[in-house]
């Protein structure tokens, strides 16, 4: 027994030293593990030098790496791996998942890509998994659910796919959810609604279906639940509103339907509803609770019915309160000017009516104010400026407010934007320029007046200034020379439909941050100053109806960010500038309505960009369509109507296959219409009227299902006119003035096809006929007339001559007449008259020599003749 006793305590002591000399052994294996798992994860990524430098092969201390955090007790493993916004890319590797005491992985802001490595489930011990703002891809794995610890999962801001696991919900700790901004699809888990310590859940921005779960409404914990930007259905459940812990829901921009559930606005937790962008219906529910916490309260566009509820005024708390796009009528009521915490009142595009109570106007803590689109009535109190000190916003467009602009609101020094377009409100523009935060000022459509522009002089201490909306007014007068002094900032200025009349000033050319310059529908004289170049950030120039004139400025070209250039129906000569083709992302040319003349420049035809118009109508430009016309394969509008073009129609122009409208009518085009013109098949309305164009009427176009509107009259069109399609309805086509053509069915004004082809066959006879009758006749009547001429002539030279004439002379033949005038030569005429022309001419013809007169008695003759044919010449003419 003692030898046993003996042998035991050795043995024991046996494994005692063998189990504390292994140890070491067993401690330096976990730690060398941590290490190369860690440049393992390492050699998928790259990034900016440094960032993981520390991070090497030849360092055995990694607790010391960069974003690499470490336990305080030996042996010392990894608890942490933080490299947010590093900078780097690459893919996670699955060796993640042997650092087995990780507890916290944070790689957000980068730029990694891949899917998240199911063995990342692994790690029991992860308690927070922060992969945001990241392109990952792929699904969710279900393997986080092994992840018994995770407190919290934040995913958003990935391209992640596929449904949300709903083994997640087995993940008893977890306190924060956010898989907002990916890709995900499928139904809300409904066991979220049942983690027992879950606060904040965000799936905003997804593709999710289906319901509500409704047991979000049960849980006890959760306090912030955002389902923003999906596509959800149904209602809002009943447990939502009862809920003794949420404070936030928001569920904007989803299909939700169905009544606001009463209990909403009367939780005694509830802080702030974002209920916007759905389809919710019926009346706003009325606040029945004392004081609720309510602070943010957002209801607009949904389909609301009926009034505001006065007890909205008992929400005592509210900071923000829109109830924007939706049916609600009636007046707003006295109430809401008593919410004494009230920022933000916006009621846009309802059907509001009445005046606006006193008591908002008057309610000192509005920051915003927002009416647009109403029916409102009344003037704006004259106090204005004084009783809204915070006054950033003050939008009370679209609705009937007249009166003039309280001059009190110079001294809202906050005030940003004044929004009053579409009113009835008179008088002077007041002095905007004391007011040195003010960025948009919108008085469009009034009828409000300009007196001497001050006005715009003292703009040009708003520095903040973006945007100046003041057309469709009258203010009449000339522009000044200050409104080159306007902010460096400004983007818009429009100043359009205001009867503006003298020269635009050159100093506009210092506007050098202007996007949009509307100053059409004025009285604008003069050239375009070239300072207009300057603008080299403007997207839209429209001096559309003035009457300017001379040449379109060069310096157009400088203008290369513009999208819409309008300078129709004013008087500029001269051709079309060729430093357009610099505007390469022009969408809107229309130069139409001016004096232009000179060839299409070819270089416009290259700009692919344009997309909505090219208008060159009544002009007088000359010349060919330029074969580039094929790269307008964006153009929906093309419109060259009443010039002097002339030429064929290039068969390119069959490449602008999205083409919808072509005017060229009132031209001088000849050929046929292009067989290339099969491929616009989107063509809605075709004007070539009143042209010189010939051959036949193509069938396809009557293959154009979308075309409604074709007029062909007045070419030289002719054989049948296609049976189907558009031309079955007479009153959408026109092809008169094309006496070739001919119908198989009946079609006023155009014969049937068999009576043209008799009458063509007539036609062909006459013509035939006429073209041998009328030289016989001719040549009758010729001789004719030279036979009287020569009878006259002889009986002259009978009376004068009557010894050569009776008894020396033979009869004179054509041919003789031929011959002694050397085939009626310009050297024998003696002179032309109204009905004939004289020649001189000598005969040696006679047969025999007694015949013949003596050489003297020739040239004696010779003498008389030409005397007696001078006189006769004389009174023929």
């Amino acid at each position: 027994m003692a030898y046993l006793g003996v042998l035991s305590s050795g043995l024991v002591w046996l494994c005692l030293s063998t189990i504390f000399l292994s140890l070491p052994l067993a401690i330096s294996d976990e730690h060398e593990d941590d290490r190369q798992a860690l440049l393992c994860f390492k050699s998928q990524l790259s990034g900016p030098t440094g960032v993981l430098a520390t991070w090497s092969n030849a360092s055995q201390e990694f607790c010391n790496w960069h974003g690499v955090s470490c336990s305080t007790r030996s042996p010392r493993r990894v608890t942490a791996i933080d490299l947010a916004s590093e900078g780097f890319s690459g893919s996670i590797s699955p060796c993640i998942a042997n650092l087995t005491t990780l507890t916290r992985l944070q790689l957000s802001d980068n730029s990694l890509y891949g899917s998240i490595p199911s063995e990342i489930g692994q790690l029991g011990q992860l308690n927070n998994l922060n992969l945001s703002m990241n392109s990952l891809e792929g699904n969710i794995p279900s393997e986080l659910s092994s992840c018994s610890k995770l407190e919290i999962l934040d995913l958003s801001n990935n391209s992640i796919q596929g449904e949300i696991p709903a083994s997640l919900s087995r993940c008893n700790h977890l306190k924060y959810v956010d898989l907002s901004k990916n890709k995900l699809h499928g139904r809300i888990p409904s066991g979220f609604g049942e983690l027992p310590r879950l606060e904040v859940i965000v799936l905003t921005t997804n593709r999710l279906t289906g319901d509500i779960p409704a047991s979000l409404g049960s849980s006890l914990s959760l306090t912030y639940v955002n389902l923003e930007s999906n596509a959800l259905t149904g209602i809002i459940p009943e447990s939502i509103g009862n809920s003794s812990s949420l404070e936030v829901l928001v569920l904007t921009s989803n299909n939700l339907t169905g009544e606001i559930p009463k209990p909403l606005f009367n939780s005694s937790s509830l802080t702030a509803i974002y209920l916007d962008e759905n389809s919710f219906v019926g009346y706003i529910p009325p606040v029945t609770a004392t004081s609720p916490p309510l602070q943010y309260l957002y209801l607009g566009g949904n389909m609301l019915s009926g009034t505001i509820p006065s007890s909205l005024g008992n929400l005592s708390s509210l900071l923000d309160l829109s109830l924007t796009e939706n049916n609600l009528i009636g007046s707003i009521p006295d109430s809401l000017g008593h919410i004494p915490t009230l920022r933000l009142l916006s009621l846009d595009t309802n059907n509001l009516t009445g005046h606006v109570p006193s008591s908002i106007f008057n309610l000192s803590s509005l920051k915003i104010i927002s009416m647009v689109n109403n029916s409102l009535t009344g003037e704006l109190p004259s106090y204005l400026g004084y009783t809204l000190p915070n006054i950033e916003a003050l939008a009370l467009s679209n609705n009937r407010f007249k009166g003039s602009i309280p001059p009190t609101l110079l001294n809202a020094s906050h005030l940003s934007s004044l929004y009053l377009r579409n009113n009835s409100l008179t008088g002077l523009i007041p002095f905007f320029g004391s007011l040195p935060n003010m960025e948009k000022l919108m008085l469009s459509y009034n009828k409000l007046e300009a007196d001497d522009w001050s006005f715009m002089s003292s703009l040009s201490n708003c520095s903040k200034l973006t945007k100046l909306l003041i057309d469709g007014n009258n203010l009449k007068g000339k522009l000044p020379h200050s409104i080159g002094n306007l902010s460096s900032s400004l983007k818009w200025l429009w100043i359009r439909d205001n009867n503006i009349s003298g020269h635009i000033p050159p100093e506009i050319g210092n506007l050098k941050g202007l996007e949009m310059l509307y100053m059409d529908y004025n009285i604008l004289t003069g050239n375009i100053p070239s300072e207009i170049g300057n603008l080299n950030n403007l997207v839209v120039l429209a001096m559309a109806q003035n009457n300017l004139s001379g040449q379109i400025p060069d310096t157009i070209g400088n203008l290369v960010k513009l999208t819409d250039l309008k300078l129709d129906r004013n008087n500029f000569s001269g051709g079309i500038p060729t430093t357009l083709e610099h505007c390469t992302q022009l969408e809107i040319l229309n130069l139409a309505h001016n004096s232009l003349d000179g060839k299409l420049p070819n270089q416009i035809f290259k700009l692919a960009t344009l997309s909505q118009e090219l208008d060159l109508s009544h002009n007088y430009l000359f010349g060919g369509i330029p074969e580039e016309v094929g790269n307008l394969i964006n153009l929906k509008k093309l419109s060259i109507s009443n010039n002097r073009m002339s030429g064929n129609i290039p068969s390119t122009m069959g490449q602008c296959v999205v083409l919808e409208s072509l005017e060229m009518q009132c031209n001088l085009f000849t050929g046929s219409i292009p067989k290339s013109f099969v491929n616009l098949a989107g063509i809605q309305k075709m004007d070539i009227s009143r042209n010189n164009l010939s051959g036949k009427i193509p069938d396809f176009l009557a293959n154009f299902s979308l075309l409604y509107d074709l007029n062909l009259s007045f070419n030289n069109f002719e054989g049948e006119v296609p049976a189907g399609g558009i031309f079955r309805n007479a009153s959408v086509v026109s092809i008169e003035g094309n006496n070739g053509l001919c119908a198989t069915t009946s079609v006023e004004g155009i014969p049937l096809c068999s009576v043209q082809a008799h009458k063509n066959r007539r036609h062909k006879s006459l013509v035939l006929v006429l073209v041998i009758v009328i030289p016989i006749i001719s040549i009758a009547i010729i001789s004719l007339v030279f036979a009287v001429f020569l009878w006259r002539k002889r009986i002259q030279v009978k009376t004068k001559f009557p010894q050569y004439n009776e008894h020396r002379l033979k009869n004179i033949t054509y041919e003789d007449i031929v011959k002694a005038t050397n085939k009626f030569s310009s050297d024998n005429l003696i002179g032309s008259g109204s009905f004939a022309m004289v020649y001189k001419g000598l005969s040696c013809s006679m047969s025999l020599p007694k015949d013949r007169p003596e050489m003297g008695q020739v040239a004696s003759m010779i003498l008389e003749i030409k005397h007696a044919t001078s006189n006769r010449h004389d009174r023929l003419n």
